[in-house]
């Protein structure tokens, strides 16, 4: 994302609302299928910025077919801090 110009930033709406959408399709389609997916229409551009950020953000990965997988646990995630495991 450091090398491309976004002609359009996301907003916090559009993230939230790919966030939502790969969460109900995760494991089950690519990118182009889950962007025909969405409840409203995006630039595709726009939308693979999103998906770069919630990549690096370890959110999401691509399995080797191009499957879209949300993987974040909000729950492990203060389960491991609880226990000190994790530091913030």
């Amino acid at each position: 994302m450091a090398n491309t110009q976004l002609i359009h930033s996301p907003t916090l709406e559009s993230v939230i609302m790919v966030e939502e959408t790969i969460e109900k399709y995760s494991q089950e389609c690519g990118k182009y299928q889950l962007w025909k997916k969405l409840p409203r229409k995006m630039m595709y551009q726009t939308f693979q910025a999103i998906l770069d950020y919630l990549r690096k953000s370890g959110k999401i990965f691509m399995d080797k077919d191009g499957c879209i997988i949300w993987i974040w646990n909000p729950a492990i995630i203060k389960k491991l801090e609880k226990e000190s495991l994790i530091i913030r």
